[in-house]
């Protein structure tokens, strides 16, 4: 698997299926600005009331017309129709639950602070890659959104001044234990070496 981030904002993204599972993928599409159409024979309140459009009736190879992606979470023969016919366009298809039809996988996602951390396990086992989203939860800093501040502010000037790719690291570095220090934090080397 090719790890990848979406940029889905204002893009069409078609999800097939109307049921609770459609409705609990419908989230984070629109959270990332998706511009999202549901087919669905039936639709879930939850999709119903959202900011979506939607056609009440089953899938239908115009509905891939403009998508950018598709989010199958139909019956296992839906999901192979929708794959099948999003595949020979070009369209990445997350079937959900349903490896055999898809050819992209949502993780389980941990956001915090400006930083989105995706876990996988190619399809295989989403329960799996969800404890362990839960468990780097644990262990990501509290403070990251300070972490991000930092780094992004310091990408900003490096990029104006034409700083090499890999002088960033080390600068980035510095700049993250200058910020602990001016907290009266402290980092230890060990900590240092973490970052």
């Amino acid at each position: 698997m090719f790890p990848v981030f979406l940029a889905l904002k204002d893009r069409r993204v078609l999800l097939v299926g109307g049921g609770p599972v459609a409705a609990g993928k419908l989230r984070a599409l629109l959270d990332a600005g998706a511009q999202v159409v549901v087919v669905a024979p039936e639709i879930h309140p939850d999709i119903a009331a959202s900011p979506v459009t939607v056609f009440t009736r089953p899938f239908e190879s115009a509905d891939l017309d403009g998508c950018w992606y598709v989010v199958a979470a139909a019956p296992h023969e839906v999901n192979a129709q929708v794959a099948r016919q999003a595949t020979a366009r070009g369209i990445f298809v997350n079937a959900v639950d349903d490896v055999d039809n898809a050819t992209a996988y949502a993780g389980a996602i941990l956001r915090r602070g400006g930083v989105t951390i995706a876990v996988s396990t190619d399809g295989e086992a989403p329960a799996l890659a969800g404890l362990v989203r839960e468990a780097l939860e644990e262990l990501l800093p509290v403070e990251i959104g300070g972490w991000m501040t930092v780094a992004r502010e310091a990408r900003r000037r490096w990029l104006a001044e034409g700083v090499a790719m890999d002088q960033r690291r080390p600068l980035l570095l510095e700049a993250l234990v200058t910020l602990y220090e001016r907290r009266g934090a402290g980092l230890t080397g060990e900590q240092r070496g973490t970052l």
